[in-house]
């Protein structure tokens, strides 16, 4: 008995596969292959030199360190403002939400100078902190701040819908069965929201490792002190050194989807084992 064809609204799998190809092609794999050729171009001695000068090696750990502890804080703060959101009513939570939102709105070059007035010596915040012996501007603290800034919409959009589908019953199932408060987050709520919160993560780190913008008016720029990678690549081309910028550019790159295949590996475990998808 012969079946009628299935009508799709899209064109067949051929065709946008290979628009998707092309697309992606064009987009994403052609630019960053020509960092990868024209590192490639330079030699071994040469690319190992210019990716791991102690200038160069301090920026990485700056880099990638701020930006996994900015991601790790935006997880636990994030989750809380999503689940406040989602499970409370309270007086301006429209207006909350909408300000989520904001960093996406915001030039980062806004943001960065935003964050410096406010955490400088004599800024709202900064002169609060000051007498306290704590420096925020001008610092790597500062560059922690901001990428937090930049990556809190990340958590919270990524987890706030999964909370919203995530019935308040079973909490309440587990309380009737005897589970005080920390028990039901940690057997019950948790394990929901873990494979959006690895996503939300990601998305952070990532958003915060290439971030330029809203860093460069708040770190200070000293080197070895707050000086980050993506401005050690605009200082290399400034000074028409393109070669050593691509070799910090590959680095970074390669570093970034190593962190973010162990991130998404994690996440994929971490979605068959709870039988949940993101």
């Amino acid at each position: 008995m012969a079946y009628a064809r299935a009508e799709r609204v899209l064109p067949g799998f051929g065709l946008s596969l290979g628009f998707t190809l092309a697309y992606l092609s064009l987009i994403v794999l052609i630019p960053l292959s020509a960092v990868f050729i024209k590192s490639a171009g330079m030699g071994w001695q040469a690319f190992f030199d210019a990716a791991t000068s102690p200038r160069v090696l301090a920026s990485y750990r700056l880099s990638f360190g701020a930006s996994l502890l900015a991601a790790a804080i935006n997880v636990v703060f994030g989750l809380i403002l999503a689940w406040s959101l989602v499970r409370y009513t309270f007086p301006g939570r429209k207006l909350v939400d909408a300000l989520i939102d904001l960093p996406f709105a915001l030039p980062t070059a806004v943001a960065g100078i935003a964050l410096t007035a406010i955490y400088a010596r004599n800024g709202w915040v900064g002169q609060l902190l000051e007498p306290m012996g704590i420096r925020v501007a001008f610092t790597p603290l500062g560059i922690l701040v901001a990428l937090t800034f930049i990556g809190l919409p990340f958590i919270v959009r990524t987890v706030q819908p999964i909370i919203e589908d995530l019935d308040a019953e079973f909490e309440e199932a587990a309380a009737s069965l005897g589970a005080n408060r920390l028990q039901t987050f940690r057997r019950v709520v948790f394990p929901a929201l873990l494979p959006a919160l690895l996503t939300g993560f990601a998305l952070a780190f990532a958003r915060a490792v290439g971030e330029y913008g809203s860093v460069i008016f708040i770190a200070g720029n000293i080197p070895f002190v707050s000086e980050i990678t993506p401005l050690m690549i605009i200082t290399k081309l400034e000074q028409y050194d393109y070669e050593g910028a691509t070799a910090v550019a590959s680095v970074m790159l390669i570093v970034s989807f190593a962190l973010l295949l162990v991130i998404n590996g994690l996440q994929a475990w971490t979605a068959r084992r709870t039988g949940r998808t993101v």
